[in-house]
């Protein structure tokens, strides 16, 4: 009973020690991955998918494991209409950051484009007990379920065969 109150103290120095070292903040981005990133951003924005991709893998080779470059490259191959690939590049982004909101929520938009509509819902639950219904990732993955996913339709006008004149 004597060691008691020491025992107590050095659980409590132990425990709040290790919940200091859990919680790590993202390190800052390289300068020049930062320009390599915003220059990507732009090409993006532009329509220039390609450059953009190689703009972001640019700035992950002089900053890799950054989890905000794996999120703007999926981002990149999902406007290129990539969903498997950029579901792949969302969970390298959650593998570094488990609580990274736009990742799940990316991820869960990409299931939907893919048709996983399901997959997207699990996204989705999760996304509500971390940040709730109102939080900006939640609505637009909600949006994203909502609406489903996009089916090309294929008409008869689309498919014409050539005209063919043989001899008999």
């Amino acid at each position: 009973m004597r060691y008691y109150p020491s025992a107590l103290a050095l659980s409590l120095l132990i425990g709040v020690t290790a919940s200091v070292g859990e919680a790590e903040t993202p390190a800052p981005l390289d300068p020049r991955a930062a320009a390599l990133v915003a220059d990507g951003e732009t090409k993006l924005a532009a329509g220039d998918v390609q450059s953009a991709i190689g703009a972001f893998e640019a700035a992950l080779t002089l900053a890799p494991g950054q989890s905000r470059i794996y999120v703007r490259l999926a981002e990149a191959a999902r406007h290129d209409g990539l969903q498997g690939k950029a579901i792949h590049y969302y969970r390298a982004a959650l593998e570094r950051e488990p609580g990274n909101l736009a990742a799940i929520s990316g991820e869960g938009e990409a299931l939907v484009e893919k048709g996983a509509v399901e997959k997207a819902k699990l996204n989705l639950a999760k996304l509500k007990s971390m940040c709730g219904a109102n939080c900006v990732e939640t609505k637009q993955l909600a949006t994203a379920i909502a609406t489903g996913p996009k089916v090309p339709v294929l008409t008869a006008e689309a498919v014409r065969p050539d005209p063919v004149v043989t001899q008999n």
